[in-house]
């Protein structure tokens, strides 16, 4: 098996609520939209971020768990400066979105947080290691 991912799959509670947040909003392009059922975005070369309708997530993969707290997973997307962390944080608060402030980080970078409709936590990064700079377009 080849060390890669193809696609990373979220089910959503509100597919129209999330299009008009992630195209409307973030100005992303869809690769595929079928109403009420999915929609496909090309988040890098050979990846796509598909956003499923709960309903039809759990008709195919089985029933998800429900329950107070942050949804266990992240997702990052890295820019080369503090700057355009803090210009997307904002842009996302603007849409609504819980949104954080970037944080210098122990570690060196600068980061922060924003939750999409469904509560996905996504981190944008500026980080200035190799590894970081290393998915910067």
């Amino acid at each position: 098996m080849d060390q890669r991912i193809s696609f990373v799959t979220l089910a959503v509670a509100d597919l129209d609520r999330t299009r008009t947040f992630y195209v409307d909003g973030l100005g992303w392009k869809p690769e595929l939209l079928v109403p009420d059922e999915v929609l496909m975005i090309r988040a890098g070369d050979r990846l796509i971020l598909s956003l499923w309708s709960e309903e039809g997530f759990e008709a195919e993969v089985g029933p998800i768990r429900r329950g107070a707290g942050i949804v266990p997973i992240t997702l990052a997307h890295n820019v080369a400066t503090e700057s355009e962390v803090d210009e997307i944080l904002a842009l996302a608060a603007s849409l609504g979105a819980e949104a954080g402030e970037g944080q210098r980080r122990d570690w060196g970078g600068y980061t922060g947080y924003f939750a999409d409709p469904d509560g996905f936590r996504w981190e944008i990064a500026m980080n200035p290691d190799e590894i970081g700079r290393s998915v910067l377009p």
